[in-house]
Order: structure tokens, then C-alpha cells, then sequence
């Protein structure tokens, strides 16, 4: 992923405001970029990013990302760029209404259309967009067909761009549908894939979910152990991602 801080072009910002980002410090390293925010498009669009991401996780910081937002947007010049800040958009309104904070659905899919619109088949930040279409049509259309070509698309386009975090994404929503129609096997593989590209990121905000997501394939004492270990990176992060809370709550006693 470019400014993942994983390869050696990444230079010394990029590298800091990843490190902050796999940790769940999102306004912090919002800061970091804030001083180019308002001259230079893809950092204003990266800066709307972190802090959209921050909402996804801790369903906080709404005001803050919609401002963040809308710079972006209105500072864009050319189709990529007011594809990116499309792509945001309709990032912001799913979260929005996956979390339930209100309803969005529409603008969601307005957004990632007009992304679509502008952003070329063959350009970098395609294979995200795809991503988010996924989401939309599994999360808020209920097509699962729709959802599982999307993704294919997004995993395809990852690999050819060597986007190791959006691969660990593609990877487990994929696991996710095959779960879903009774493919175990292929769901644990899918999975275990996730988990070990997080693991190799040091993306650790996005840990938790990926353990709690292969336990779900795997049998015990193996599930126990990887809950138990979400349960530390969950409690570690201070809760983060919030709507793991329910997930990771210790068994009643019967």
C-alpha cells in the first residue's frame, strides 16, 4: 500500500503517518499531513481518509472527517483527484450507515458511481474503489453475487499494484462470502491470508478483527486462543474497533 511504511520508497512522512495509523492514532497522524492539506490534493484526500477510517473504528469524529472531507473536495482539479475525494465520499456515507449514525445509503452509492466515473479502469486507486463497491453490495444491497465480483476485481488489481493491506482486506471479505455458502476450507485459507498480511504490515488496529475472523473457521481449544488474543490486541487498543465489543465479551457463566 503506498505510504504503508512497509518499502523503501516511502519517505520519512509516510513512514510516520503509517506507524500512527496501524495503531489507531488517527488524528495524530491527520496532523502530521495537516500542513499540505490545503495546497496539495492527495494529501488533503489522505488526511480525509485517516480520519474516515478513525470514524469506522471508533464510530467518532464525524464533523471532523466531513471538514477534512470537503477540503478535499474542493481543492481537487483533475478526474483523479475528484475521483479519490468521490471515493471518500462514499466511503463516509457507508461507515455513516453501517454504524447506523444515519442513513446514507444513497449518497454511498452516488459517490462511489461518480468515483467510477472518473476514476480509469487502469488507474492506481481502481482496485479501492472496487473494494468499496463490495462493501456496499454485500453490507447494504444484499447481493453477494455483485459483492463477490467486486472484490475479485479489487484482489486482482491489489496484486498487480502490490497493495499488501488492501489484499488483506480482499482476502477476508472474499473468506467472509465463502463462509456464508458453506466453504470452510476456503473461508479458513482466506482468512489465515488476511491475518498473516496484517501481521506482516504491523497493521495492528486491524488484528483483532482478522483473528476473530479466522476463530470463526477454526475449531477448539484453536478459536479460543485466537479470541483470547483479539481480546488482548482489543483491550491493548483501548477498544478499538468499537464493534468488536460484543464479539469479544467473556462468556457468561451457565
Amino acid at each position: 500500500m503506498s505510504g504503508s511504511g512497509t518499502t523503501e520508497s516511502d519517505d520519512p512522512l509516510q513512514t510516520a503517518v503509517w506507524r500512527l495509523r496501524s495503531r489507531g492514532c488517527w488524528t495524530d497522524a491527520a496532523a502530521l499531513l495537516a500542513p499540505g492539506a490545503a495546497a496539495v490534493p492527495a494529501v488533503a484526500v489522505q488526511r480525509a481518509s485517516l480520519l474516515i477510517e478513525r470514524c469506522l473504528y471508533t464510530e467518532r469524529g464525524w464533523a471532523e472527517a466531513e471538514d477534512a472531507l470537503r477540503a478535499a473536495e474542493a481543492i481537487a482539479q483533475d478526474d483523479d483527484e475528484r475521483g479519490a475525494a468521490a471515493c471518500e465520499r462514499g466511503y463516509l456515507a457507508y461507515a455513516s450507515t453501517l454504524l447506523g449514525v444515519r442513513d446514507r445509503a444513497d449518497e454511498a452509492r452516488a459517490a462511489l458511481g461518480r468515483a467510477a466515473a472518473l476514476i480509469a479502469p487502469t488507474a492506481p486507486g481502481r482496485p479501492l474503489l472496487d473494494f468499496r463497491r463490495g462493501l456496499i453490495a454485500q453490507n447494504l444491497a444484499d447481493s453477494p453475487q455483485a459483492a463477490r465480483a467486486a472484490y475479485r476485481r479489487a484482489h486482482a488489481g491489489a496484486t498487480a499494484q502490490g497493495d499488501t493491506l488492501l489484499l488483506s482486506s480482499t482476502w477476508r471479505h472474499l473468506a467472509g462470502l465463502a463462509l456464508r455458502e458453506g466453504e470452510p476450507a476456503e473461508a479458513r485459507h482466506g482468512f489465515a491470508e488476511s491475518l498473516r498480511l496484517r501481521e506482516e504490515l504491523g497493521y495492528l488496529v486491524g488484528t483483532a478483527p482478522a483473528l476473530v475472523a479466522l476463530a470463526d473457521t477454526e475449531p477448539e481449544p484453536e478459536a479460543a486462543r485466537l479470541r483470547a488474543e483479539a481480546r488482548r490486541l482489543f483491550q491493548l487498543l483501548g477498544g478499538v474497533p468499537t464493534w468488536l465489543a460484543a464479539r469479544l465479551a467473556p462468556q457468561a457463566a451457565v
